[in-house]
This record gives C-alpha cells, sequence and structure tokens, in this order.
C-alpha cells in the first residue's frame, strides 16, 4: 500500500525532479460554505498508516492522520476560497483560486505541485494533474485529509451559528435533509446562490432572498 501511494511521486523525483507537493481540495459541491485546499511536502518516503484518499477514512481516522501529517510534514498550506469569491469567478476558478493560495503558504515553493483532477489551467505553478491522485499518491491523499478535515471544522462552527440547517451533519452538501431546511427556511449567508437557482423556481418567496445572502461572515473563532 505504502509503496504504491509512493510510485508516482519516487518516479518523478526519481526522473529529476528536486521537489514536490501535493494539492487537493475539499469542498467543490457543497451549497454552502467555502471551498478549501491544502498543499504538502511530505518527507519522501515517509510511512504514514492508513494514508488515503480523504473519502475513504472516517472522521476519526481523518482526525487522527490530521495530527500526523501536520506534524511530520515538511511544510503544508492551508487556505480557503470564500463564497463570495465563488459566485464571482464560478466553482472551477475559485478551486484553482485556494489551490494557488495553499501552494504559496507554503515556506519553500516545490518545483513540481501533484494536482488531484484533470484541470490545472488555473494553477500558476508548475504542475502536473493526477486524475484519482488522492488514492494514487502519498502527498495528495495527505493534502486531501488537511483540507477535507479543515474545511469539516470549519462548518461545524458555522453550525452553532445557523443551527437549523444541520450543518454538523452533512457539511453543506445536498442532502435531503438540506434541500428540506432550504425549503422551510430559506437561504443563509454562507449558501451559494448559483448552486441553488434550480432548487428555487422563479417566483418562490424565497429567491429574492438568494441575492442578499452572498455575503460572508466567517465564525470568530476560526
Amino acid at each position: 500500500m505504502i509503496m504504491d501511494l509512493w510510485s508516482i511521486e519516487n518516479e518523478l523525483l526519481n526522473g529529476g525532479v528536486s521537489s514536490l507537493c501535493g494539492v487537493d481540495e475539499a469542498g467543490r459541491g457543497p451549497l454552502a460554505g467555502p471551498v478549501c485546499a491544502a498543499a504538502v511536502i511530505l518527507p519522501h518516503g515517509i510511512e504514514i498508516h492508513d494514508l488515503n484518499d480523504s473519502k475513504k477514512l472516517t472522521e476519526k481516522k481523518r482526525e487522527e492522520l490530521y495530527e500526523i501529517i501536520t506534524g511530520c510534514a515538511l511544510g503544508y498550506g492551508i487556505a480557503f476560497a470564500e463564497v463570495s469569491e465563488i459566485e464571482e469567478l464560478n466553482i472551477l476558478a475559485a478551486t484553482h483560486l485556494v489551490m494557488n493560495r495553499a501552494i504559496e503558504k507554503l515556506v519553500t515553493t516545490p518545483e513540481l505541485a501533484l494536482i488531484d483532477g484533470n484541470q490545472i489551467k488555473g494553477v500558476k505553478y508548475n504542475c502536473l494533474a493526477v486524475i484519482g491522485g488522492d488514492a494514487k499518491c502519498a502527498s495528495i491523499a495527505a493534502a486531501s485529509i488537511l483540507a477535507k478535515v479543515t474545511r469539516d471544522r470549519l462548518m461545524l462552527e458555522y453550525d452553532k451559528i445557523y443551527p437549523q440547517y444541520g450543518f454538523y451533519k452533512h457539511k453543506g452538501y445536498g442532502t435531503s435533509e438540506h434541500y428540506k431546511a432550504l425549503g422551510e427556511f430559506g437561504p443563509c449567508p454562507i449558501h451559494r446562490s448559483s448552486f441553488l437557482k434550480k432548487f428555487f423556481a422563479e417566483g418562490n418567496a424565497w429567491t429574492k432572498s438568494l441575492s442578499g445572502a452572498s455575503e460572508n461572515r466567517r465564525p470568530q473563532n476560526t
């Protein structure tokens, strides 16, 4: 398992790449909340037990691995793109923006950034797309965990401010419970109005609330 996760990085490093980081995001699909990205530089070949794509891990395991990764990484950066930026730019552009921000936070810029996915035109650093990279590359898997845990923690803080939506449970994703709450209460300031246009039909009593729900207010203690 560990050898499989390091195979792509090993090939690149053995081929002459001097340094690399893994980059991944969390929160492209939800109806609410920001998108988060992390960039991670791991010590080459380090064994981190159970390291994997964050989506394949339990919440408890992700929390455990978050502490291990942040403790052993040579460097890491975590950043957000706010709902207002998602609305202004679109979600893909906002994702690339936040990936750039995460890489910028690294103490040293690596020669190559390995990006999870297949779209990298908006990433301004030297990079390589790795489809399914969060399950193939150790550094991308580590980044996926940092991004997911960080965003989930933020959504728990938002749940304290807007408890009627159940953010503690679905973290802003479009579950039946979330849609039911939207139908009852309408959107709040952290909902992505562009993601809700199909849900709120024109003329719906809550449609007028969408434009007023775009202002972002980050919880004070995050």
